[in-house]
């Protein structure tokens, strides 16, 4: 599914948090929202890992 353009994003955000929230709320919230978006653009391009390849990546694997 297309994801809305980022702007649009930022700004459907922004409208949603409480009106006291501040700067470092806002920017806390756009800052979350970039790093899910840039993990579900590697996971549609088939860029992930398995639970045991991180486990063997962190040495906690067998």
């Amino acid at each position: 599914m297309p994801r809305p353009p980022a702007k649009r994003a930022a700004i459907a955000l922004i409208r949603d948090l409480p009106e006291t929230s501040t700067w470092e709320e806002v920017l806390d919230q756009i800052y979350v929202r970039k790093k899910i978006e840039a993990g579900l653009k590697a996971a549609d391009e088939g860029r992930v890992l398995t639970h045991d390849e991180v486990k063997r990546r962190f040495g906690r694997g067998k």
